[in-house]
């Protein structure tokens, strides 16, 4: 007990020294910069502070998709760095994630920058044009920045839908049970109600959103056992 109330004041004591440099990075970087700083002991409401307006975050706010893959990986998660989103209003975003560790290596929070580089993007679309050596950018990936966790966990479950291709009638068990992994490698039932909201989108009871849940967590360690399995046996490799 001691030791853990010790590591919670650690945790704190991280995003205390932290939270002045969320202002500082946004005053050298200028308007067009965002930093939010997450912790994720309260996933529902992970943001302690933010600086700068980019994806609309206030305190007391959620975290993104990006936020629940982190929670989901816990301890094997790792930064993410120098990617580039989509906010659903439009803004190019090129972004950073950082994870927070206490003492034990233990992932607790997140520091994010944020950048708005949508004005850059269309620069450089109307260069190319001019120049005569535009063409079509890959596609970015649309991130759910919001202040309620409920709209992420929504946009996330109807990304899977979509990648579906069809409504929870339609797919069989194999399908089903692909789409609870899926949701819960992203990290959306880290938080709380999750499960009550994923069963009514689709239709179903919280009893059955449970059991679906359960098997496709079993086949999911099931599957990671034999991949150990195959690799520490005399014929697999060490």
């Amino acid at each position: 007990m001691a030791a853990e109330q010790a590591r919670e004041s650690e945790r704190d004591a991280i995003v205390a020294a932290l939270a002045p440099v969320v202002d500082g990075l946004v005053a050298t970087f200028g308007p067009m910069c965002e930093v939010v700083l997450h912790d994720y002991r309260r996933p529902e409401e992970s943001v302690v502070a933010v600086a700068g307006s980019v994806t609309g975050r206030a305190v007391g706010g959620a975290m993104s998709e990006i936020g629940m893959r982190i929670v989901a990986r816990g301890d094997e998660a790792g930064d993410e760095l120098n990617y580039v989103t989509r906010t659903r209003g439009g803004k190019l975003v090129k972004a950073s994630t950082m994870v927070l560790r206490d003492s034990t290596g233990t992932v607790f929070g997140a520091l994010c920058v944020n950048l708005d580089v949508t004005a850059v993007g269309d620069a450089h679309a109307l260069l190319g044009a001019l120049a005569g050596i535009g063409g079509t950018p890959a596609d970015v990936p649309v991130t759910t920045f919001g202040n309620d966790i409920d709209s992420v966990v929504d946009a996330i479950l109807d990304a899977h839908r979509l990648r579906q291709n069809g409504s929870w009638s339609a797919l069989d068990r194999a399908q089903r049970l692909e789409l609870f992994r899926g949701l819960d490698e992203q990290g959306v039932f880290a938080v709380r109600r999750a499960i009550e909201q994923v069963a009514a989108r689709l239709g179903i009871s919280r009893a059955s959103a449970y059991s679906y849940l359960s098997q496709a967590r079993a086949e999911a360690r099931a599957m990671t056992d034999r991949a150990t399995t195959d690799t520490t046996s005399p014929g697999g490799h060490a």
